[in-house]
């Protein structure tokens, strides 16, 4: 999946997450997310750590919505109270 650096920072920020936080749970630097998330179009790095990066927000209960002719986006998965 395609995922851009706006879509990560946004889906990072509705998890209510902050970068550090986000980076631990991907198991990649702080400066690697920053980079990810800096990124203009798809999401800057390895490939191995962009997929770590959405298994994180995934797992935080954020999904990530494929361009579909509406606009790339992220959402709350349905049951998730929001932050936190």
């Amino acid at each position: 999946m395609n995922v851009s650096g706006r879509q990560i920072a946004a889906a990072r920020v509705m998890a209510g997450l902050d970068q550090k936080t986000l980076a631990a749970a991907a198991n990649v630097s702080v400066a690697t997310l920053r980079r990810m998330e800096a990124s203009d179009g798809n999401a800057a790095g390895l490939a191995n750590n962009v997929a770590a990066v959405i298994r994180a927000i995934e797992e935080a209960g954020v999904e990530l919505i494929p361009e579909n002719g509406g606009g790339a986006g992220v959402r709350l998965r349905k049951g998730h109270d929001g932050p936190g």
